[in-house]
């Protein structure tokens, strides 16, 4: 086996994770699959096996840190924006009990995700083509969801009113962060309030064998979020709740 998946299956036994033989053929065949479909679709800029397996495998899997019985617990989790399946796919690999959504706006890319799940046999996994201020409307995917995650690129504010209507009373939305983020959270700490969260902790590491920096943002819901939000699309990003 390649010395990269070596050091993969290392740094996954940091998180105490150990793959059985069918698990490592689902990794393999995941970058298989990102690798191909990237040559003809932007799925992703980091597409060397190496960096692949460290900068989305491992860091997907990193939610443990955050979420410690993730493997105990047959949570249901929502991944918003999921794009080429990160961290939701991963995640389902390596905890197979957890009952997945991902939900991306881009079809190209749910045709993709699709095609994932079916090659790797994946089960209790569904993905929702749409946008997150559809689907968190009441009747909807609103406030089902255990955990809520997102790797997407945004300030706090905005993905806490994306993310956290998706989630149950007594749930988390935990957002994926590459940097230390003390002023985004000051930024966002009222609008996470109005939307019914609370702020519990960040979870700051590197991953495993790297200087790789990286902070889970752990928000507690604690209400029902108001039924105003989110808004209709981009208001969230250019209109913040609070200013």
């Amino acid at each position: 086996m390649d010395k990269n998946f070596n050091f993969f299956q290392k740094d996954l036994k940091q998180f105490h994770i150990s793959l059985s033989e069918r698990q490592s053929e689902q990794f393999l065949q995941y970058y298989q699959l990102l690798k191909e479909w990237n040559s003809f679709m932007n799925l992703t800029a980091i597409i060397e096996f190496e960096e692949v397996l460290k900068k989305h495998f491992v860091d997907s899997v990193s939610l443990i840190n955050a979420v410690p019985d993730l493997n105990e617990k047959p949570y249901t989790l929502i991944d918003v924006g999921t794009g080429a399946g990160f961290p939701g796919i991963p995640l389902k690999i390596v905890f197979p009990d957890l009952k997945i959504t991902l939900l991306d706006s881009l079809n190209k890319r749910v045709q993709f995700l699709n095609e994932v799940v079916h090659i790797l046999n994946l089960q209790d996994i569904i993905v929702v083509h749409g946008r997150a201020e559809d689907y968190a409307k009441p009747g909807k995917l609103r406030e089902s969801f255990d955990l809520c995650v997102s790797r997407a690129v945004a300030n706090l504010t905005t993905l806490s009113e994306y993310c956290l209507p998706f989630v149950k009373k007594g749930g988390y939305f935990i957002s994926y962060k590459s940097e230390k983020i003390t002023g985004e959270y000051h930024d966002a700490k009222e609008a996470i309030k109005i939307l019914g969260g609370k702020y519990e902790r960040q979870v700051e590491f590197k991953l495993p064998d790297s200087d790789i920096y990286r902070n889970l943002f752990v928000i507690k819901k604690e209400s029902d979020t108001p039924l105003k939000f989110p808004r209709k699309a981009g208001l969230p990003s250019k209109d913040p709740i609070v200013k």
